[in-house]
């Protein structure tokens, strides 16, 4: 049986932007130890002048070989900041990744500055709350742009020949497959308002005919960029994230896989990855900062 640990830890935002916080974290004994250990190891073996892309995949790395498990986030009624670093989906691996390159970043080593950036990195405007969750990764990559945890990539054209309408709907077209929206059926409206905030938007992404092992793509994605897939699947705007790794056959994500049930720096390109589906239309890109 798993026994969690809650505590209420009120923290004063690195950017002073939020003032402070008190907010539920939910993590076990576990948790706190590997974010600790992980901005020990970096201190010890990884450190030197800061760079983000390095710091990103020095930390995106000491999760190799964890398991990949879903809906970590979405076990109780009411919202918690959820940390567990023992087992990830793609989203959370990429979270927990990015809030340890943010300490580093900005000197932070407490377990409490890894919570403070996590719950900017998860929320908009750092607020605890299934609303105001980044559900979708467009959303996701927007408001942690205005953060500046990260840049998103729209050029050179090409490879960025491709344009995505925005169009998603899927979380209350699909509300049973999301317990704890089902659980609260007052939440869909806010919910389809979240949806409606970024329909119609649109935003450039390489289509996977072009995401080939070319001079030009190698200089438009680098190692350590957050790479996003963009689906046709009806109601969705994303399937999948990881992270860039070139290799000399051609671009490699590391990623949370559910077809490995692992963290793993994936053998095949990302070309042939993408081939593999219909619904895979191409990738979008994301500097870490």
């Amino acid at each position: 049986m798993k026994v969690y640990i809650t505590m209420f830890v009120s923290l004063l935002w690195a950017a002073g932007v939020f003032g402070n916080t008190p907010r539920e974290v939910e993590y076990t004994k576990r948790d706190s130890v590997l974010v600790m250990q992980m901005l020990n190891r970096w201190e010890s073996g990884g450190g030197g002048t800061y760079n983000a892309s390095r710091t990103f995949l020095f930390f995106a790395r000491q999760f190799m070989g964890y398991p990949y498990v879903a809906h970590t986030l979405d076990k109780n009624v009411e919202e918690r900041l959820v940390v567990n670093m023992r087992e990830v989906d793609c989203t959370t691996f990429v979270e927990y990744a990015l809030a340890l390159t943010q300490c580093v970043r900005n000197g932070k080593r407490s377990f409490a500055d890894f919570c403070d950036y996590l719950q900017a990195i998860r929320y908009i405007g750092g607020d605890v709350s299934y609303l105001k969750r980044k559900h979708y990764f467009t959303l996701w990559i927007t408001e942690n742009e205005k953060q500046g945890f990260v840049r998103d990539i729209q050029a050179p054209q090409p490879p960025f020949s491709a344009v995505q309408t925005i169009n998603v709907d899927y979380m209350t077209t699909h509300v049973p497959a999301y317990y704890m929206l089902n659980q609260h059926p007052s939440w869909v409206e806010p919910i389809r308002r979240l949806e409606e905030s970024i329909n119609g938007q649109q935003w450039r992404y390489i289509p996977k005919s072009q995401v080939v092992n070319t001079k030009l793509l190698r200089e438009t994605i680098k190692d350590g960029d957050i790479l996003v897939i963009i689906t046709g699947k009806k109601g969705l705007d994303t399937s999948h994230i990881g992270i860039a790794k070139w290799h000399q056959d051609g671009l490699h994500m590391i990623h949370a896989s559910q077809v490995y049930k692992k963290v793993v720096e994936d053998p095949v390109p990302l070309r042939q990855y993408l081939q593999r589906y219909k619904t895979h239309l191409g990738i979008r890109a994301v500097h870490v900062q």
